[in-house]
Parts: C-alpha cells; sequence; structure tokens
C-alpha cells in the first residue's frame, strides 16, 4: 500500500536510515578487524541481527498501538533498511507465505538470490564494456 508521506515521516525515514547505514558500516569494519575478511563476517552478521531486529520489532508493533507512525517508519524503513535490506527481504517472503503462496515465495526468494547475483554480474560486464 503506497501512501503519501507527510514531511515528518519523511524525516523519520531519512534520520533512522543515517543511523542505519553508519550502524552497518562501523559494524562491518570492527568485525573484519576483530575476525578478518577470509569470510564476508559483517554481512552475515547484519543480515542475520536485521532479521532478528526486523522479526521483533514487527511482532512487538503488532502487539502495541501506541506507537507513532513515524517512529515505526524510522525504525522499519529508515534504520533497518539502511542497516540491511535482507530484513525487508525475509519479512516479504515470510508474508508471501504465511499468505499461502508457495509459488511466489520460491520464486522471489530463488529469484532474488540468482537474479540479483546475475544481475551484479551484468552491471561489472557493462561498466568494464563502457570503460
Amino acid at each position: 500500500m503506497l501512501q503519501d508521506l507527510t514531511l515528518r515521516q519523511l524525516l523519520a525515514i531519512s534520520l533512522g536510515a543515517i543511523a542505519g547505514a553508519l550502524a552497518r558500516y562501523y559494524l562491518t569494519f570492527w568485525l573484519t578487524l576483530k575476525l578478518g575478511t577470509n569470510f564476508p563476517y559483517g554481512t552475515f552478521f547484519i543480515n542475520l541481527s536485521g532479521c532478528a531486529a526486523m522479526g521483533f520489532f514487527t511482532g512487538w508493533m503488532g502487539q502495541k498501538t501506541i506507537v507513532s507512525q513515524e517512529v515505526r517508519l524510522m525504525i522499519s524503513t529508515g534504520f533497518l533498511g539502511a542497516y540491511t535490506t535482507f530484513s525487508t527481504y525475509s519479512l516479504e517472503s515470510l508474508a508471501l507465505v504465511q499468505g499461502g503462496d508457495f509459488f511466489k515465495a520460491i520464486f522471489y526468494w530463488l529469484g532474488s538470490a540468482v537474479l540479483g547475483v546475475t544481475s551484479l554480474y551484468l552491471g561489472i560486464a557493462f561498466a568494464r564494456y563502457l570503460l
């Protein structure tokens, strides 16, 4: 459901996004220093912690109605959206499964992974072609 956002809501998303992007950057940097570069520990941890946070937040929001729309947007769309889009991907996947649309869920899971890597490769190839 698309909606027109107010200035307050846009600012809330923006502030959350700044904090989420910085958290992702510094946490990845710190984990790389501590654990090395032989595995993408930072991204792995961020994806899992972002999914856990999105699950907790959406579960909590299902029980609480006292939090304003701005706070909801700041945390879910802003912070968690910038921290990791994997949490949104997981939330949308679960919604498809819970809605009983298993074909769409499988297409979304596999399509995002396979087509995402394919698109990345094509983007690199196109950039190299232009250079």
